[in-house]
């Protein structure tokens, strides 16, 4: 799950890490898994090699809690040394392959990003004849926004922002993000502590669409958020768990996947699908420009999407998974499930972010911190130098289009 480990976890971990290291014994989690064609994986020309894979953190199943271990098992059946690291956010990841710092073979970016990444030339297309677990990606996963040819990505895992509630604190069963601005659950109500998820909330309560360029409607949504701050709680993300968990709040909007790791805690909780929609996304493979072991990672690829693996990864990570396969076994435990799997009406107004110009981000950033700060805005400054560099860019264009017009009529 997209989890942020708390810093005084890290620091225990470190400490009980750097303590039992010298007698550290390998995992005893039962690696079996019913893989269709053994000899696919066996006879594979990568043996003795590396593959660098770079994935969210708690987002894979490794061996905990009697899980399979995939990259354990992987290694085991192809001979190939798996170098697994973990990032926080689309954007540390970003920054990362940007730079060149580092050779990854296989990343796990989210949906705007990998167009981002596309868009800049820092993807792989892949060789499919090497992927041929990509017939069981549902259809509805292929051919999305961001990889219209199902050129460069296979999708990994779905996820959707809800509304998590505790029923012994809400009194009715609601329906729409107004709750979240309702004046009666003062003190009660926790948000999003990041921009665009906490934004897509009160855009989708005010019709917008999330992707939208233009800055009169970020400062309506901006408002919208300066009206609920008397309301909020606090602004969370990881925090979530511990205060839904102990009962300290009455609701919040989180990742739905989410939801099942509270629950275990707290059976007062339930999920909500507001009718205003709320933010879709996909988790996809792919593969960076700079990667090392192009094989490699199209043979992990096809791996991750082997049905038994697929679904130990669906069960570790309760997400929605995109493997139709998967989807069929009476033996996955969300089958069917009606929060993780709910009827398609659901999704008519929900929407995917898209990676979006700098100037709309660096709006929205600065409108952010103005609400987290004091609920000051300088709303007139920003939206004045949005309009600057707009007429900027397109003076800019305008001549440099002039001028291949004329470098074309005297050719």
């Amino acid at each position: 799950m997209k989890k942020f480990l708390s810093v005084l976890l890290s620091v225990f971990v470190l400490a009980l890490t750097s303590a039992t290291a010298a007698f550290a014994v390998p995992s005893s989690a039962p690696n079996t898994a019913n893989i269709a064609n053994e000899d696919f994986y066996r006879n594979n020309p990568y043996r003795g090699t590396v593959l660098n894979v770079y994935n969210w953190g708690e987002y894979i199943s490794d061996g905990g809690e009697g899980s399979l271990d995939v990259n354990r098992k992987f290694e085991e059946l192809t001979g190939i040394k798996v170098n697994y690291t973990n990032f926080d956010s689309n954007e540390d990841m970003y920054a990362k392959l940007k730079s060149g710092g580092a050779n990854y073979d296989l990343v796990i970016p989210s949906d705007y990003m990998i167009e981002r990444l596309i868009a800049e030339g820092l993807l792989e297309k892949l060789d499919y004849s090497h992927i041929p677990n990509f017939s069981l990606i549902d259809d509805k996963y292929k051919g999305l926004y961001y990889d219209p040819k199902d050129e460069y990505t296979v999708a990994y895992n779905v996820g959707y922002v809800a509304l998590i509630y505790n029923k012994t604190l809400v009194d009715e069963t609601p329906d729409s993000w107004d709750i979240l601005w309702d004046k009666k659950y003062e003190g009660q109500v926790l948000m999003f502590n990041n921009p665009r998820d906490a934004f897509a909330i009160a855009q989708s309560l005010l019709g917008q669409d999330y992707n939208n360029t233009d800055p009169a409607l970020w400062a309506e949504a901006y408002d919208k958020l300066l009206e609920q701050k008397p309301v909020v709680r606090a602004y969370v993300m990881d925090e979530v768990y511990n205060i839904m968990e102990s009962g300290a709040a009455a609701m919040a909007p989180y990742y739905v996947g989410d939801y099942y790791t509270m629950a275990e805690n707290n059976d007062d909780l339930a999920v909500a699908f507001p009718k205003e929609g709320a933010n879709i996304f996909v988790d996809a493979m792919c593969i960076p420009t700079t990667c090392q072991n192009k094989g490699a990672a199209e043979l992990y690829i096809n791996f991750m999407e082997e049905p038994d693996v697929a679904l130990a990864n669906a069960e570790y990570i309760a997400y929605a998974t995109p493997n139709t396969e998967v989807l069929k076994m009476d033996r996955y435990s969300y089958k069917d499930d009606p929060i993780l799997y709910p009827d398609d009406a659901i999704f008519e107004n929900y929407q995917y972010f898209h990676n979006m110009p700098s100037e709309t981000q660096s709006l929205m950033s600065n409108y952010w911190s103005d609400l987290k700060v004091d609920g000051s805005s300088n709303r007139s400054v920003y939206i004045g130098l949005i309009a600057f560099v707009g007429a900027v860019a397109a003076y800019g264009i305008f001549h440099f289009a002039r001028r291949k017009y004329r470098e074309k009529y005297y050719d």
